[in-house]
C-alpha cells in the first residue's frame, strides 16, 4: 500500500490481483474423512490466522503414506496452483510424507512451499548441544523411506519411531476411519515418544512428521521433557515471513507525558 498525499487529504493506493486477501497460507488437504480434532492441521480453528484449503481428490491417507503418493503429483500441482490463484502466498500440506513432492511443488506453484514438517529437522539439529540429536515420530515407520528423508534435507540415519504398533492412531488415520478414540490416540503417541527415547537416549528434541499429531504435542513435551516441534510450529514460522506482523514506528517522545512536555 502506498501513500499519495495531495494537499491535506492523504490518499492510499493498494494493489489487487487476488480473489482472497489476508490468508497467506494455502493448505493442500488429503482426501480424507477421519476426524480432525482441534490442533489437527485440517481443523481451521487450529490456526491463529486465516488459511485457505484445497482438497486433492484421490490423495487418500493410505495412498499417500503406504503407497508413496504414486500417481498423485499432477493433482497436487493443480491444487497448489488453484490456491495461489485464489490468493495464497505460500503452500503447505497435511502430510509429512509429501516431502517427496517438495521440489516439484515449489517449481510449479511459483511461491514458497513447505511440504513437510520434516523440513524442520536440520534447523532443530543446529539448536542442540554437542552429543544430542533430533528424533522423529512418524505415523508409519515402515513407509518412511530414505527418499522421504533426503527430500526434506534429513540424514537417513536419524532416529525414527512410528505409531505403527499402537491400537488406534495409525489405523484410524491411514484407514480413514469415521471415528477416533482420542485418548487411545494420545496413548499411542506417548508410547512412540517413550520408545524413541528408550532406543535413542541421545535424542535431545523431537520433530513430529505427522500433521495429525499436533493435538498431542504438549502431552509429548510434558512426558519426554524435551522440545517437540510439529507442522504447527513450522507453519507459524512460515506464515510469519509471508505476512509479517506490523509494529508501530511512530513512537511517542519519551519526554512527553499524557501529551504534555515533561
Amino acid at each position: 500500500m502506498a501513500d499519495d498525499t495531495k494537499g491535506d487529504r492523504p490518499r492510499q493506493v493498494t494493489a489487487g490481483g487476488k480473489t482472497v486477501f489476508g490468508a497467506a497460507v494455502g493448505i493442500l488437504m488429503l482426501d480424507s474423512r477421519f476426524p480432525r480434532i482441534p490442533g489437527d492441521m485440517g481443523n481451521a480453528a487450529t490456526w491463529p490466522f486465516p488459511v485457505l484449503y484445497r482438497t486433492v481428490r484421490g490423495a487418500t491417507p493410505d495412498r499417500v503414506v503406504r503407497q508413496g503418493a504414486e500417481g498423485c503429483l499432477d493433482a497436487f500441482i493443480e491444487a497448489a496452483r488453484d490456491l495461489v490463484e485464489q490468493g495464497a502466498d505460500g503452500i503447505t500440506t497435511t502430510c509429512g510424507f509429501l516431502s517427496l513432492f517438495q521440489a516439484e511443488l515449489a517449481a510449479a506453484a511459483g511461491v514458497p512451499v513447505a511440504a513437510s514438517s520434516l523440513m524442520q529437522v536440520p534447523l532443530v539439529q543446529r539448536t542442540l548441544p554437542p552429543g544430542r540429536r533430533v528424533g522423529v515420530i512418524t505415523i508409519c515407520q515402515a513407509a518412511l523411506s530414505e527418499g522421504h528423508l533426503t527430500a526434506a534435507g534429513v540424514d537417513a540415519d536419524i532416529p525414527v519411531v512410528g505409531t505403527d504398533d499402537g491400537e488406534e492412531f495409525t489405523r484410524a488415520v491411514l484407514d480413514d476411519e469415521p471415528q477416533l478414540d482420542v485418548a487411545a490416540a494420545r496413548r499411542d503417541n506417548l508410547a512412540a515418544g517413550r520408545a524413541l527415547l528408550a532406543a535413542h537416549p541421545e535424542v535431545g528434541a523431537v520433530v513430529l512428521e505427522c500433521t495429525n499429531m499436533v493435538p498431542y504435542q504438549a502431552d509429548l513435551r510434558r512426558a519426554l521433557g524435551l522440545p517437540v516441534y510439529s507442522i504447527y510450529s513450522f507453519v507459524q514460522w512460515f506464515q510469519s515471513g509471508l505476512l509479517p506482523r506490523s509494529f508501530p514506528t511512530d513512537l511517542p517522545d519519551p519526554r512527553m507525558r499524557d501529551g504534555d512536555p515533561g
